[in-house]
């Protein structure tokens, strides 16, 4: 069956009617899989719609449901409407970040009719429906979602070209923002830095220090240009370029005079009664801190504070006798002057490798290009003779001075 045009698709009051004669319902839906969007599928309609950074067309299509064995080659139609507006864009954001019709149109600085008669111009154009309106609000279709997608990334690039002319307006000479995990952006990252500016002073550097799912999240959208950070998951992976760098060890922290201390052979259940500094739950710290008590048969810590802040975490560790999972080179200035100490080497958490982050099909900015180089060069050079291996994930678990005896 084919797929009819829908001319009054937009969000209206009252919603549109879904149940009879919707090649887009629930049902529809749940039968079209990423593999109808590419290559040659058998198909009812072509749907070209137009990606305004790059002056190209990409399109989608829908099976076939009474001839989904068929092979047919797909020929692209030029989209021959005007092509999607900045404002249009924008609507879409706000629409699948307040999923409510009236917000959206708060945010967007429009009424709720200009909002809808907006949409239905977007939807009317590319001949397919954007939003479903349900008892809570909207919500975007598989179609929405696509396109939502790029309008975010859109809206992203112009607003980093906006940043870059200011930039150069003001005298400078480019911008790189950067996101990285705690551990390289307490040595690799500042080094990098350090070797940009010291031949490149008038390029602005903004660097974001989080999780790596935030970070991965943020550098699809379009916030950040490079990320050291990893790759935890599938979504939007097929985006990303990914070079390793090192694996990540974490060790146990605590102050230089805590009372475990001095004593060898420390054990993982001799830790479970102390009092723990920690990231919060869903952090890939952790959940794998977690498992690892949990394959040992330990109970989990109860006494625990929750952050993720290094200058809290660094000066509850010198002032009480809280213990905290950490990359020892994140501490390593505190421990060389005795404040802090290594009770426990390596818990064997085996996080796997981080490494540099780019959008693949990107091109980066003069002034992220010498950020990106500047991180290739500084971890040549800082990681050498490293492993850049992944472990395998099983708890290796080394007392400090375990390690300290063999050495």
């Amino acid at each position: 069956m084919g797929v009819e045009r829908q001319t009054e698709v937009g969000i209206r009051d009252p919603p549109c009617n879904t149940a009879t004669n919707n090649p887009l319902d629930e049902h529809n839906l749940r039968d079209l899989s990423p593999a109808a969007v590419c290559g040659n599928v058998s198909a009812t309609k072509v749907y070209p719609t137009n990606e305004i950074m790059t002056g190209s067309h990409m399109s989608f299509c829908i099976p076939d449901s009474q001839n989904e064995g068929a092979m047919t080659e797909l020929h692209p139609k030029p989209l021959t409407r005007s092509r999607l507006k900045t404002r249009q864009l924008a609507l879409l954001v706000h629409l699948d970040e307040e999923r409510c019709v009236v917000r959206a149109a708060e945010a967007a600085g429009m009424t709720q009719p200009a909002a809808s008669k907006l949409l239905r111009e977007i939807e009317t154009g590319l001949d397919v429906k954007l939003f479903e309106r349900h008892a809570r609000g909207v919500a975007p279709t598989w179609y929405g979602e696509i396109l939502v997608r790029h309008a975010r990334l859109a809206l992203s690039e112009i607003g980093l070209a906006h940043a870059e002319i200011a930039a150069l307006k003001a005298g400078l000479s480019g911008k790189a923002a950067i996101g990285t995990v705690v551990n390289p952006g307490t040595n690799l990252v500042p080094m990098a830095i350090a070797r940009v500016k010291q031949h490149h002073p008038n390029i602005l550097i903004s660097v974001d220090i989080d999780f790596s799912k935030p970070l991965v999240e943020r550098l699809l959208q379009g916030h950040l240009d490079i990320l050291v950070a990893r790759v935890l998951d599938s979504h939007g992976a097929e985006a990303l370029s990914f070079e390793p760098l090192v694996d990540e060890r974490h060790a146990v922290i605590a102050r230089g005079h805590h009372p475990l201390a001095g004593k060898r052979d420390l054990q993982l259940e001799d830790l479970v009664p102390q009092p723990w500094i920690l990231p919060a739950p869903g952090s890939l710290v952790r959940d794998k801190l977690v498992s690892v008590f949990l394959q040992r048969g330990l109970a989990l810590p109860n006494n625990i504070v929750e952050t993720s802040s290094l200058p809290v975490i660094t000066s509850l560790l010198c002032t009480t006798n809280m213990i905290a999972p950490l990359p020892e080179e994140s501490v390593q200035p505190y421990c060389e002057s005795g404040q802090l100490k290594v009770l426990v080497k390596d818990l064997g958490l085996g996080l796997g490798a981080f490494g540099i982050i780019v959008r693949r099909r990107d091109t980066l900015s003069p002034g992220a290009q010498i950020m990106l180089k500047a991180l290739r060069e500084t971890a040549a050079t800082f990681y050498a003779g490293e492993s850049r291996v992944g472990t395998d994930g099983a708890p290796v678990f080394e007392a400090a001075s375990a390690l300290s005896s063999r050495a």
